[in-house]
């Protein structure tokens, strides 16, 4: 007879964040209009010329955008958003 399938924690499904991203919302429209690379230009001045490795300022400015588009005033409290919101995530990168 037919035996059912076991479960396997070996079995994996890859899903790229693109498409878990609706194409109405409102972060894609957004990226879709507004080009942010303008912005690496202006603060190259105001990088650190030492060894350590400067956060991409551009990523800083999208979570600081995210923030204010949807009203999350802490910054503790975006980075936890941006952890678990896959709209965000794919924004910012």
């Amino acid at each position: 007879m037919f035996k059912p399938k076991e479960f396997s924690q070996s079995e994996y499904e890859f899903v790229s964040i693109d498409e878990l991203v609706p194409d109405d919302h409102l972060l894609r429209l957004i990226d879709k209009y507004i080009d942010f690379s303008f912005l690496l230009e202006k603060v190259r001045p105001y990088y650190s010329h030492d060894n350590r490795r400067p956060t991409e300022p551009l990523i800083l400015f999208k979570m600081m955008f995210i923030g204010y588009i949807y009203s999350i005033r802490s910054e503790c409290q975006l980075e936890r958003e941006i952890r678990t919101n896959v709209a965000y995530r794919w924004f910012i990168s």
